[in-house]
């Protein structure tokens, strides 16, 4: 039986993927629907070993997933000031 410590953060770390996936670039990725899925397939685990390796696979997700949007934004911001490197001595 998980502790009430491990399903607070489990449910933690559904609303944060939750909010991420909000902003997720790609529409028909359906971002929302595979979180759902993950952590409804992954609902009857018991041993703890296996539920800290599904929340460090959801932590990882997360971690990518700022990532993305970090990037997203660095090719934004790339986009809107070019570079003066041809102009350059």
């Amino acid at each position: 039986m998980a502790s009430r410590e491990t399903r607070l953060r489990a449910l933690a770390l559904y609303k944060e993927l939750h909010r991420l996936g909000r902003e997720y670039p790609d529409p028909s990725y359906d971002f929302h629907g595979r979180m759902r899925r993950l952590f409804e397939k992954n609902k009857h685990l018991t041993d703890k070993e296996e539920i800290e390796r599904a929340l460090k696979l959801g932590e990882y997700i997360k971690q990518e997933t700022l990532a993305l949007y970090q990037l997203r934004k660095y090719r934004h911001l790339k986009r809107m000031y070019p570079s003066n490197s041809m102009s350059d001595p």
